[in-house]
């Protein structure tokens, strides 16, 4: 075993610093101070919970890959978050926000599907060397990201073996890409009443989803309690027992009676406890337990998630950003794809602007960013965001994993 050569080699330690980090990028993201305002409105906060530990990890204060905070993070805090995700996604609630929107998220999704095999081939034929190697494996774990969002992501790099450098350089393009987009959505919605009046939309519809949005977090959000807590918690570690419970029986049983399923990663017991979990979320989303997230269960799953984040930066080293630059053309025609998509459906079915936004931004930005560009269209239309950045994360794991086959077969890996 290699000797760890780190300044800090304590477990407890490396927690602790994780945290901190942690603590201090939100804290000061929060904070009403003009200074971090304008910083933060030019530096996402996720990228620092990122690039923070691998600063640390690239100056050798730790050593990520030593450590025992990302296997725990990615076995059982990966899986719970993705359980208290998505079982808070309301299937009647969002078929009742009608077709055009729902098909522009489609679309979006979409999008996302196809642009990421025409980057590939595109920048195959002008830059060979980029997508060469396991670039097919990140690109598979950022179609997790910009279908569903930083847990699919996690949950892909996992799944296709990414290596750490590969998913370190996705993971910036993921937030630059990304970044940029949000920042073009929301230039537009200032315009949004000029862009509509152009099209001939129509827009009754948003002021009545305005209108059962209010209405629904009236009802269901409150305060929650130190039971609510427990609960929340309870049904997302209960849901990831089980998922291992099931998932190492499966995988072995496979493996053994067939393991050329290996190549769609039917023998890996982490796809399987990936795919119960996300399972097991929507399942409970049918039932009671959805009312979980009046109490704050995705914020619960995100804490998770943001652990977890801050883990896989623990093993990155930033140097590597520098060695392949055009990855970042990758991921600009891949997100013009997906524009190109979306600008044709809506110019098809006269969609107003905000379901143009929002079916973009339910995919590539999910529940984290997705309420934002919503609200900047109309401050109810927020939970709007959440939803289908909801159902991103639901759908996810799996479009992202087809996503990944079809980027595998392209690169013949």
């Amino acid at each position: 075993m290699p000797t760890n050569t780190a300044l800090i080699t304590d477990d407890g330690v490396v927690l602790g610093l994780v945290a901190a980090i942690l603590a201090l990028v939100f804290w000061t993201a929060s904070s009403p101070a003009p200074f971090w305002r304008r910083f933060y409105s030019v530096v996402p906060a996720l990228m620092l919970c990122y690039c923070i530990p691998a600063l640390f990890n690239t100056f050798g204060i730790i050593d990520g890959h030593a450590a025992a905070l990302y296997p725990v993070a990615r076995d059982y805090l990966l899986p719970t978050a993705l359980v208290l995700l998505t079982l808070s996604i309301d299937i009647k609630g969002l078929l009742g926000l009608g077709p055009k929107l729902l098909i522009m998220f489609a679309v979006g999704t979409l999008g996302v599907m196809i642009g990421g095999p025409v980057a590939f081939l595109v920048i195959g034929w002008i830059h060979p060397e980029t997508v060469a190697g396991d670039t097919w494996a990140g690109m598979a774990a950022l179609a997790g990201s910009w279908i569903g969002g930083g847990a699919n992501m996690v949950a892909m790099r996992e799944i296709f073996q990414v290596d750490a450098n590969t998913f370190g350089q996705f993971a910036a393009v993921d937030v630059i890409v990304a970044s940029l987009w949000m920042a073009f959505l929301l230039f537009l919605s200032g315009r949004a009443a000029s862009v509509d009046a152009r099209s001939g939309a129509d827009t009754r519809a948003i002021d009545d989803l305005k209108r059962r949005i209010e209405h629904w977090h009236a009802q269901h959000a409150r305060n929650p309690a130190l039971a609510d807590m427990m609960v929340v918690l309870g049904v997302g570690f209960a849901a990831t027992g089980l998922a291992h419970a099931i998932g190492g029986p499966v995988s072995a049983w496979i493996a053994a009676e067939a393991p050329g399923l290996s190549r769609f990663s039917l023998t890996s017991k982490f796809f399987w406890v990936v795919m119960l979990t996300t399972t097991i979320g929507v399942s409970l989303s049918f039932t009671r337990a959805s009312r979980l997230e009046g109490v704050g269960a995705s914020k619960f799953g995100s804490v998770l998630l943001y652990v977890l984040i801050a883990s896989i930066g623990m093993q990155m080293d930033l140097r590597a950003l520098l060695d392949r630059p055009w990855l970042f053309a990758l991921g600009a025609i891949w997100m013009l794809v997906h524009a190109a998509l979306l600008y044709t459906a809506g110019r098809l079915i006269k969609a107003p602007l905000f379901y143009f936004a929002i079916g973009s931004q339910g995919n590539i930005g999910a529940a984290a960013s997705a309420p934002v560009v919503a609200a900047a269209f109309h401050p109810s239309l927020a939970p709007v965001g959440v939803l289908l950045g909801v159902v991103g994360y639901a759908t996810g794991t799996y479009l992202a994993w087809v996503t990944g086959q079809l980027l595998r077969w392209l690169a013949g890996a």
